[in-house]
């Protein structure tokens, strides 16, 4: 079996060290040898040898079969992947004057959005006049996140970005987590 260039193990004819030390397949040492009979150790027992220590003095081999190694390690690699929780960062956007059912509505998309286990960036948007009230903004978010204290935590307090003032918040129990 010739080594792929995406494989990070070098298998049978692709060991370029000349002795190596080898583990039988029953995971005992079977000594240090020669490539050429360490090929031929494994190949009588219908297995391959895999280089898998090849800086060490001498390189260590392991007669394994290649093939369930590799589909062992891409199932484990898939099933991690499998239990990974992607956090999105949603956004909802306020303007300074806002009205109440507005409002209302848009704390309720918060809520949802936390509930669902994602992240949420609140900001309020100023333009032109509305830049030299920005205090205005800042009793928003407030605002905000005293309406959805019960089920939101402050990931990042209230920053000024240019023409908006902003808030992240995240769940409790990923807050709780995080400490």
């Amino acid at each position: 079996m010739r080594r792929n260039n995406k494989d990070t193990q070098r298998v049978n004819d692709a060991i370029r060290a000349k002795v190596v030390r080898v583990i039988g397949a029953d995971g005992e040492q079977a000594g240090i040898m020669t490539v050429r009979e360490a090929m031929d150790l494994a190949s009588e027992s219908g297995l391959d040898l895999v280089e898998i220590a090849p800086n060490s003095d001498p390189p260590v081999c392991k007669v394994m079969n290649y093939g369930k190694f590799k589909f062992q390690q891409s199932k484990k690699a898939k099933d991690a992947k499998s239990k990974q929780k992607h956090v999105q960062v949603k956004e909802v956007k306020f303007k300074p004057r806002i009205d109440e059912h507005d409002f209302q509505t848009k704390v309720r998309h918060i809520r949802k959005f936390i509930g669902n286990g994602d992240k949420c960036r609140v900001f309020v948007h100023f333009r032109g006049r509305e830049m030299a009230h920005r205090d205005i903004g800042v009793k928003l978010l407030r605002r905000v996140i005293e309406e959805t204290q019960d089920v939101s935590a402050v990931e990042k307090g209230i920053t000024n970005e240019g023409n908006q003032t902003a808030i992240i918040l995240t769940s409790q129990d990923v807050a709780k987590k995080g400490k």
